[in-house]
């Protein structure tokens, strides 16, 4: 980041102060991260999006409709805190709609990809403004890396390791949003890593558009000069990391060696989680798509011969245009049978500017909420054969810092959930426990400090 502006504070006994609220995936938790300590190098005070700020700064998402929808709302919680408060909105909703969103009320500032890192030098002064500011170049124009980790919100860090996506999937605006495939340099990814490490965090999450496509623009250019596979055989011999956890990955990029890596590392966890989007190999054809359900059920089959015990999470988009009872039903019973411990199920909605906006055959949005009722429960009977399989195993837990509602929770290796009365020294702490039981609301329960 470039930081010769000069700060919007020089010497005051009160700091401003800045809030930030995210939206979206672990890729906008980890420029939120970044964004918010560039604001403490110029001298702000970061507080929580419910306190009284002097700056308000709102990164969206633009994946579901709903995602747009949840934006008026939170603009409003930010002026119920502070009428006079700043407002600022970056990310990927502002890039795709900014004349949209500045013609919200209170909304100050809207900038895009290629300028949201450079958000303090838009601010000359805290003063609302009577017209919103909008700069945001077009997303061709976007071609630079901005190296992005989270440090302080969570007992995980967020690394972002590649941005942008190539992929034409005809339901995404992320191309639109985001920008061409790029990737940040092998040896600024191993700098962060550190970085993170020396901070005490215990565990890393990789994080990415596309981040199987790492090495694409590595150094400006569309050649790869790393792989993926080359990118966590580097990481693995990072000293010190504890835990690190790929967050998602196209099936089609997820290779045999890949697979075999994680079976083999100490550092890496037995947890991947794949995008399928749909089960009919006619309808991942509509969606473009880069492999059919035979490629799936093979990397799902390597993966479980390879790590019997690992966690798999899924993607599912439910009503897509043309989907019929049948493709749905083959969606379903393609999930009942295969061997995967959850779902992430997303219903489709339409997004202006791609080409799946412009097909026939939409589905009612009354059948597309049935069918994502139907696997939202699949998905809780898998998650809980899942679990129970797990009953009665030896398992590393890291435990989270947020006291909720008199517990703390943490993972296993293998994304377990586990839960247990709130004990401050447990925070940040890896411990070896034996699970034993499964509680009312789902969680796992444990004896703590096995030995083994």
């Amino acid at each position: 980041m470039n930081s010769s502006f000069l700060p919007l504070v020089k010497s005051a006994t009160k700091l401003p102060k800045v809030a930030f609220y995210t939206l979206g995936c672990k890729l906008n938790f980890s420029e939120t991260a970044t964004i918010a300590r560039e604001f403490e190098t110029q001298n702000f005070e970061r507080v929580a999006f419910e306190s009284p700020a002097d700056v308000y700064v709102i990164n969206t998402c633009s994946v579901t409709e709903n995602a747009d929808k949840k934006l008026k709302g939170i603009v409003q919680k930010a002026l119920a805190q502070n009428p006079e408060g700043f407002i600022a909105v970056i990310g990927c909703y502002a890039q795709l709609q900014p004349q949209q969103i500045v013609a919200l009320d209170g909304v100050d500032l809207v900038l895009g990809a290629s300028e949201k890192f450079k958000l303090p030098q838009y601010i000359n002064d805290l003063a609302k403004k009577k017209i919103g500011e909008v700069h945001a170049c077009e997303i061709s124009e976007v071609n630079f890396y901005e190296s992005s980790f989270s440090i302080s919100d969570r007992t995980r860090a967020f690394l972002k390791v590649q941005d942008g996506c190539d992929y034409k999937c005809s339901y995404c605006t992320i191309p639109q949003a985001r920008g061409i495939s790029r990737s940040d340099t092998l040896i600024n990814v191993i700098e962060n890593a550190n970085k993170i490490v020396n901070k005490g965090i215990r565990e890393i999450v990789l994080t990415g558009v596309n981040i199987g496509d790492y090495g694409k623009g590595e150094f400006g250019n569309k050649k790869h000069e790393h792989t993926f596979l080359e990118l966590i055989q580097a990481l693995d011999q990072v000293a010190d990391i504890e835990r690190i956890r790929i967050s998602s990955i196209e099936p089609n990029l997820l290779s045999s060696a890949i697979i075999d890596h994680v079976a083999n590392s100490n550092r890496f966890v037995p947890h991947f989680h794949i995008p399928l989007q749909s089960g009919s190999d006619r309808i991942l054809k509509l969606m473009r798509r880069r492999y059919m359900s035979d490629l799936y059920t093979e990397r799902i089959q390597r993966i479980r011969k390879k790590i019997p015990e690992a966690c798999i999470g899924v993607d599912v988009i439910v009503g897509f245009p043309g989907e019929t009872d049948e493709d749905f039903l083959t969606t379903y019973n393609y999930l009942v049978a295969l061997p995967v411990s959850y779902l992430h199920v997303f219903t489709y909605s339409e997004r202006p500017n791609t080409e799946a906006a412009a097909f026939s055959d939409t589905v009612p949005s009354s059948i597309r909420n049935q069918r994502s009722k139907m696997l939202r429960a699949l998905s809780v009977k898998k998650r809980r054969a899942f679990y129970e399989s797990q009953l009665g195993n030896t398992a590393e837990v890291l435990f989270e810092s947020e006291n909720k509602k008199g517990y703390i929770h943490g993972f296993t290796e293998n994304y377990v959930k586990v839960r247990s009365p709130w004990n401050p020294n447990m925070v940040n702490k890896l411990k070896k426990v034996r699970l034993n039981q499964i509680d009312d609301e789902g969680f796992v329960r444990f004896d703590i400090d096995i030995k083994v």
